[in-house]
């Protein structure tokens, strides 16, 4: 029996019930869906994650007072912890042999205004000058400001789009003077539109230097330590030891005591994301498995009473010189295009899932989710006909003709 006939006949044994096969698909459906549509936005959140939310070079540490915290017991931990300050910077500048830049950050929220209009709980960052080389620092307009404006504290601002749009409408906001706790700062730079990264505003931010923002506008005087390798990624552990001992020497850390500050890469932070979505990823996993599992055993059952209803066509065609394989070849691909079936309308249902989800979340549908899902469902199906299959082709012929 040719491919051709094979085909011919498992297509003309679905079509003659529409409404069963299209029953027995929907377990195939929702796990294929979930397959795809899952992995399609864990995809894209991986990607969004990497190039949005994570400013980071990835050869720049981060030494700060808490770190990435995982639990509430290590937030209470870190609350204890003398903070990282300007005289750790200075000591880790002098000291450091592996560093090739040493760099701080510091933050607050406040109110920015300029004339009758203003803008509240804008995110105020302090940087060393040095810092637009260690981020991600993408400028619209204008320039960063520079190491002798941070020498002398310097009433200088690189502005994002929100405070443009909201204290400049319409002009050119390079030169223009915007004030924060009532002091003036002077726009040197605009920041390029980033938009908002997981429920944060990336927009609604003024960066001035870390000197002026510890003199003038607050009194708290923690940093976040940036750190980068002389040999970029290759001295990165390097480095990472030297500081950490030079941090702990300061804090006089006993040897057998954990770190009492943090420190925080761009991998440590994939890392964690990568746990996160690996939670995600088993849930879907469960989920999907369930559903196939659920379809699987549907298939098995309509195909058993498949070949239940076919006993007497069965025992004709072997009558006529059909081969057992030749009935166990048929009843395997009507399960597999059954499922393959199912497959293809879960991938379909999948991506318009991811496509809706796109407009909140990141969502990316691959070409390798189409085939994965294809090929489990495909799969799926086989596994599922194996049993049916094997009945059918055990048939007696004599006494499936017999069969009433």
């Amino acid at each position: 029996m040719g491919l051709e006939e094979l085909f011919t006949v498992a297509f003309q044994a679905l079509r003659r019930h529409k409404l069963r096969s299209g029953l027995t698909l929907l377990g195939v459906i929702i796990g294929v869906a979930t397959v795809v549509s899952v992995l399609s936005v864990i995809s894209g959140l991986n990607d969004y994650v990497t190039s949005k939310v994570i400013n980071l070079n990835p050869d720049v540490l981060v030494f700060t007072k808490y770190g990435i915290l995982r639990s509430r017991a290590e937030f209470i931990l870190a609350r204890r912890r003398k903070p990282v300050t300007m005289r750790d910077l200075a000591v880790v500048r002098e000291e450091c042999k592996s560093c090739g830049g040493v760099g701080a950050q510091a933050d607050q929220q406040a109110s920015v205004r300029s004339g009758p209009r203003k803008l509240s709980n804008v995110a105020i960052t302090g940087y060393t000058a040095n810092v637009s080389t260690m981020l991600n620092v993408d400028l619209e307009a204008g320039r960063f400001f520079t190491e002798s404006e941070e020498r002398h504290a310097a009433p200088a601002a690189v502005i994002g789009f929100d405070v443009k749009d909201q204290l400049f409408p319409g002009q050119d906001p390079i030169g223009r003077t915007v004030y924060v706790h009532g002091y003036p700062l002077h726009v040197v730079g605009l920041q390029k539109r980033l938009g908002n990264v997981l429920g944060q505003n990336k927009d609604n931010v003024v960066f001035v230097p870390i000197t002026f923002l510890q003199r003038v506008l607050t009194s708290y005087d923690g940093i976040s330590l940036l750190v980068r390798p002389a040999r970029a990624m290759a001295g990165l552990l390097e480095t990472e030891d030297e500081v950490r001992a030079i941090l702990r020497s300061l804090r006089k850390t006993p040897f057998r005591q954990d770190d009492p500050f943090g420190v925080v890469g761009s991998e440590a932070i994939q890392a964690l994301w990568r746990s996160i979505s690996a939670g995600a990823f088993a849930l879907m996993l469960l989920i999907s498995g369930i559903s196939l599992v659920v379809g699987a055993i549907v298939i098995a059952n309509i195909m058993f009473v498949s070949v239940v209803e076919r006993t007497s066509e069965i025992g004709l065609r072997k009558s006529l010189g059909a081969r057992s394989r030749d009935i166990r070849r048929q009843f395997l691909l009507e399960s597999a295009m059954l499922s393959a079936l199912g497959g293809a309308i879960g991938v379909a249902a999948g991506s318009l899932v991811a496509l809706a989800v796109s407009q909140l979340f990141p969502a990316e549908v691959r070409l390798s989710f189409v085939v994965l899902g294809l090929g489990v469902a495909t799969l799926t199906g086989v596994l599922a006909g194996l049993a049916p299959a094997s009945a059918a082709a055990k048939l007696p012929p004599i006494e499936a003709l017999r069969y009433e």
